[in-house]
């Protein structure tokens, strides 16, 4: 049986930065990773399917310098945010938390970002096994915690720390973790992919040179039904762009109240629209006046597939890890994208490398109270975020967006609550309102399942 010092499952950011950090710590490091197809990579890797934006202060959290990331990895640089609701909208130029990054952020080619955190964690000394699953994990408790991995193709791996980092879908963390849970409160239960992640679809599409905005980010809110459920634009390379959108799964038209008030609805759909027809009408909201869609063609050497890719994105709140079984739970598999979908790749890098740096000093008890330090601040901006516009609907996005304009934005936290919003109230009220909201989760009481609930 092959044995190693630190495994790691899943080759995502948190995986492939938790393989960089252990094997600088001198630990024998190896990552699994079962490995898909895309049209944008030779060879299998990790499920590289993401909006791949980063903001400013982003890059301080995540911890690698912009500086060091190359230049064919970075795709456009970003002067500012775009918020639309159905008829109100407010524009984000400046987050207002100190950075390093002189900018207001860029967006990324998600596949080759991954590509190259993987060559930055092997000339580490990091070790990968890409193209085989892992079916199942056992954990020995007698004595010194110890794990097998059972792969798929029959082999065995021992390790004395195990770093999860398998992405949302969580199969293996599912399977590892429920053997220290509760019987009534089982993991599987707590972060099941179906309940607590959205779904999210996105193509990449040529844009006319004269509608290709390089340097902005869009999003519509209140156009399509569903809790924390938007469309965007994001700049790629040249004057292709990707078209997406977030959605709960699962959803249902009966569940929709007042369906006649979104725009992407119509009055004969009889169930809610595949992504792809939502799609196709946020671009005839948008540009059908003039333009037709054979005007915004399909990239079909993009994306995992012909030019489009579907993937879920973790929509609930994080974790903690059974650090005295040695196990660390990392990035999209312990939750760390909240329901109001900041983008997770940042926090998914700098959980990981935590976990990575403390499994290869052989020492992970620390990791839980580690990465609320690193993370927590915008752990919890995030979830009350989501918390205040939980319910909202098209009128509340437009009232929300119309008293944006209008606030005072001061500085850090502030700034950002001017443009992120917020409240069907006005002025100071959507203050008051997301400081009362933010003040639920102190204390790290965003946390949905604590390591004392473990039974280790």
């Amino acid at each position: 049986m092959k044995r190693v010092d630190v495994a790691i499952v899943g080759g995502g950011p948190a995986g492939t930065a938790a393989a960089r950090a252990a094997a600088e710590e001198g630990a024998d490091a190896l990552l699994v990773e079962k490995g898909v197809p895309r049209a944008d990579r030779e060879e299998l890797g990790p499920d590289s399917t993401d909006a791949a934006g980063m903001l400013d202060y982003w890059v301080d959290i995540m911890g690698i310098p912009f500086e060091e990331i190359p230049d064919h990895v970075v795709l456009q640089e970003l002067d500012r945010t775009e918020f639309l609701g159905p008829e109100n909208s407010c524009v984000m130029e400046d987050t207002g938390i100190e950075s390093s990054y002189d900018g207001f952020g860029f967006t990324f080619h998600r596949a080759r970002m991954d590509d190259w955190m993987r060559d930055r964690a092997e000339r580490a000394g990091a070790a990968y096994r890409v193209g085989v699953g892992v079916t199942d994990v056992t954990t020995d408790l007698t004595g010194a915690p110890s794990h097998t991995l059972h792969l798929s193709d029959g082999e065995d791996v021992e390790a004395d720390y195990l770093v999860l980092a398998d992405g949302p879908q969580r199969q293996v963390t599912m399977r590892a973790l429920d053997r220290f849970s509760p019987e009534d409160r089982p993991i599987s239960e707590v972060v099941a992919p179906n309940e607590a992640n959205h779904i999210a679809y996105q193509e990449y599409r040529e844009f006319p040179e004269e509608l290709f905005e390089p340097n902005s980010l869009k999003f519509w809110w209140g156009i399509m039904p569903g809790e924390t459920a938007y469309p965007w634009i994001f700049p790629n390379d040249g004057t292709t762009a990707r078209v997406g959108l977030t959605m709960p799964i699962g959803m249902n038209l009966e569940d929709v109240d007042n369906p006649e008030e979104y725009d992407l609805l119509r009055p004969d759909d009889d169930a809610i629209p595949r992504p792809a027809e939502y799609i196709e009408r946020l671009l005839d909201r948008q540009f059908g006046d003039e333009y037709d869609l054979a005007d915004f063609p399909l990239v079909r050497n993009r994306g995992k597939s012909k030019g489009t890719e579907t993937y879920p994105i973790s929509s609930t709140r994080p974790i903690d890890s059974p650090t005295a079984a040695n196990i660390a739970v990392a990035g999209g598999a312990m939750g760390t994208t909240s329901a109001f979908h900041e983008g997770g790749y940042h926090v998914a890098v700098r959980t990981g490398k935590i976990a990575g740096e403390l499994a290869g000093k052989g020492r992970l008890d620390p990791y839980n109270d580690r990465w609320k330090d690193a993370i927590g601040e915008e752990i919890v901006r995030n979830v009350t975020f989501a918390d205040i516009v939980a319910d909202y609907g098209p009128r509340d996005w437009d009232k929300a967006f119309s008293a944006a304009s209008d606030i005072l934005a001061g500085e850090g936290e502030g700034r950002l609550l001017k443009y992120k919003l917020s409240s069907g109230l006005t002025g100071a009220k959507i203050v008051t309102k997301y400081k009362t909201t933010k003040r639920k989760f102190r204390n790290g009481k965003y946390v949905q399942f604590e390591e004392s609930e473990y039974t280790v």
